[in-house]
């Protein structure tokens, strides 16, 4: 062993504004971080592996209706929930996706079925169900993923397009969850997943389970989850290009990170952020919009959750 672990999630840079924030609301968000943060350090605090922390923590997150992944995810126009996943292990660059998934209740263990048990990085539609099945995963019907905060968020969506009066609000535009981590043994690992945009297209595709894009791990260099407009994020391929500038420039993580979200990202107009944690066990999480639901800890270190 090198030394000590590190583990970052979010839960989206899509939150209420402060003007909106309820102590009670902003106290559930906390609690609910922090409850992600145990599963994940459960797993690291063991001589678990930084994949394995990963996919706990982001599976936790997907079981909180707060979040847009998982139970929770947001409605397509059609009033549909297609959901996106990723990860990858930073030892080796192997990785798992799936995009447009509906029925495994942890569309994250999709993703690593597709790693785990085929040849391919991105699957979609029946062949990326017909793994979930082949590896047992459990499914749930539309009532479990379905919840009344996001059916209304859909609602209201259409009823604002219809009148012209839609806005940028970040909390509709986008909404992801994530985690990164490094082990003890100095491994990484990276994971994402999301319900994408509320009221977006059938059949849409995000930066979540594009490898490079909003998802990426290599020991290297750094492991990254990102969270925001997903077309911004692919057409710069953050993640990838985070990695470059580490790996090519010289420049440390939070350098790279913070010049990529609050200088690259912002010059196309685009918002979010993400999260991130180095080879030597750095975490950076740097956010160009009003907050993201983020939460950390670094061993021998207090955790710590926030939102704004």
């Amino acid at each position: 062993m090198t030394q000590g672990f590190s583990l970052a999630i979010h839960g989206g840079a899509g939150v209420m504004p402060r003007d909106r924030m309820t102590p009670q609301r902003e106290a559930q968000h906390h609690a609910a971080l922090s409850r992600v943060l145990d599963a994940g350090e459960a797993v690291l605090s063991q001589d678990g592996t930084a994949l394995d922390a990963v996919t706990a923590a982001v599976c936790a997150l997907e079981d909180e209706p707060l979040y847009n992944a998982g139970r929770g995810a947001v409605f397509t126009r059609d009033g549909r929930q297609e959901m996106d996943a990723a990860l990858m292990d930073g030892r080796d660059r192997s990785a798992g996706a799936v995009a447009g998934l509906f029925g495994p209740k942890n569309p994250i263990l999709a993703a690593r079925a597709v790693l785990e048990r085929t040849s391919h990085v991105l699957m979609i539609g029946d062949g990326a169900l017909s793994i979930a099945r082949e590896a047992g995963l459990a499914f749930r019907d539309a009532d479990y993923f379905r919840t009344p905060e996001r059916w209304d968020a859909l609602q209201e969506t259409l009823r604002m397009e219809q009148a012209g009066t839609l806005d940028d609000d970040p909390a509709r535009r986008h909404g992801t969850v994530g985690a990164v981590a490094r082990d003890r043994h100095g491994a990484l690992a990276a994971a994402t997943s999301t319900g994408g945009m509320t009221a977006k297209r059938s059949g849409r595709v995000g930066d979540s389970p594009i490898i490079g894009a909003g998802t990426f791990a290599d020991n290297a260099t750094c492991a990254i989850s990102a969270t925001g407009d997903g077309e911004m994020f692919l057409r710069l391929c953050v993640a990838h290009e985070i990695d470059a500038r580490i790996r090519l420039a010289g420049v440390s993580m939070e350098h790279a990170a913070e010049r990529v979200v609050l200088t690259d990202l912002t010059a196309i107009g685009g918002s979010g952020g993400l999260i991130a944690v180095d080879r030597d066990g750095t975490v950076a999480m740097p956010f160009n919009c009003e907050g993201m639901y983020r939460g950390w800890i670094v061993e021998g270190h207090d955790r710590q959750t926030a939102i704004y």
